[in-house]
């Protein structure tokens, strides 16, 4: 049993004719449940929710106060490659774009940890295109011990992996993984995806399964917003979330909101979303689960940033760059997509404080 058993028994249709069914009733019993159950998140994340989006502010801001404190982690993505075997029409690391390619020798990852470690960061997600001949364990063993002389909470977002080479790498110092299903649509799912490993849906359904078997401390989920209906896909993240925390209490879990955006070869969302739907579904989430961790990337604006700082985020990238030395020797050809927020890592740090809110440089490690 694993959580594709779970995705196979739901209909993605019914799905979408339960959320697009809710009244404002429907939003008003969710908004006055102490417990909020999959059915209710259906209603907040539901057309008929908007009017109410000011009074869910209100309490998803209580609850992640109550719960996180005034406080608000900040991380940044190291890129250590930008080489894929996959063919995903959305993204500029895909195979067949013809993009200048690069993996970091041990020397430039030694230069990149520096050029980052001088900015204050503690916590690092470390990102690479999908190749595991060329790009597999035995670079991801040699890269995390230097990276584990620079930064206490390391994370990974690479291609998914067996359960006992997660194991291998919780023990060599890897604290967490991020693994995006991009969207629980069968259909969609193969529309984008057209040649190499991602192309099995079930693996990648699968992934953090094996992470939470492999008893890692975070575990990432979300879908990439605009390849189809982002209310839908939501309310497959949210069954997905609430299976691995049933299943594997030991992790924590974390989501995060990547909206599409221009990359080399991309294409346009099918359903866009707005920046006030933006907001909905992330408090909508905190109402749901109020101890998950959210994050927030530099793909959204700074004013969407700096507005959603209290609102039910936990952690924020800063300075990112998305391509392979991007810190020590920057090079534009070579990024995954274009970010939004440039802000230094500094100005970024203000904002947090002008908000009210005090900057967190180290994610908290596991006891156990």
């Amino acid at each position: 049993m694993s959580f594709f058993d779970k995705w196979k028994q739901t209909s993605w249709d019914d799905t979408r004719l339960a959320l697009y069914s809710k009244t404002a009733a429907d939003v008003e019993k969710a908004l006055h449940a102490s417990v909020i159950d999959h059915d209710e998140f259906l209603a907040l994340i539901s057309p008929a929710a908007a009017p109410y989006l000011e009074t869910m502010a209100v309490k998803s801001h209580q609850l992640t106060r109550q719960r996180f404190g005034n406080t608000l982690s900040l991380f940044i993505p190291l890129y250590l490659s930008n080489l894929c075997a996959n063919e995903c029409d959305y993204c500029g690391f895909s195979m067949s774009n013809r993009i200048r390619r690069k993996i970091l020798s041990e020397t430039e990852i030694q230069a990149e940890c520096e050029a980052i470690k001088a900015k204050g960061y503690d916590t690092i997600l470390v990102v690479t295109g999908e190749h595991e001949t060329k790009v597999g364990m035995a670079y991801f063993r040699r890269a995390l011990s230097i990276i584990k002389q620079y930064f206490s909470y390391v994370m990974f977002e690479v291609q998914p992996l067996l359960e006992h080479q997660y194991a291998t790498l919780n023990k060599a110092g890897l604290n967490g993984v991020m693994v995006y299903q991009e969207t629980y649509n069968a259909l969609v799912y193969a529309r984008h995806h057209l040649r190499g490993q991602k192309t099995d849906i079930r693996w990648r359904l699968e992934t953090p399964d094996r992470l939470g078997a492999a008893g890692i401390d975070k575990i990432g989920l979300g879908s990439l917003i605009g390849l189809a209906d982002w209310r839908v896909d939501s309310a497959f993240t949210a069954l997905h979330l609430e299976y691995l925390r049933s299943r594997y209490w030991r992790s924590r879990y974390s989501l995060s909101f990547p909206r599409l955006r221009p990359c080399a070869g991309g294409v346009n969302p099918v359903m866009p979303i707005s920046d006030k739907e933006l907001v909905q579904l992330i408090c909508a989430y905190r109402l749901r689960f109020h101890e998950v961790e959210m994050s927030l990337s530099t793909r959204e604006q700074a004013a969407m940033r700096d507005g959603l700082f209290s609102l039910g985020v936990t952690a924020v990238s800063a300075e990112s760059s998305t391509q392979p030395g991007g810190y020590s020797q920057p090079a534009d050809e070579l990024e995954q997509f274009a970010i939004d927020d440039t802000r230094a890592t500094t100005e970024v740090a203000t904002a947090i404080r002008r908000a009210g809110l005090q900057p967190v440089w180290r994610d908290w490690l596991p006891v156990w």
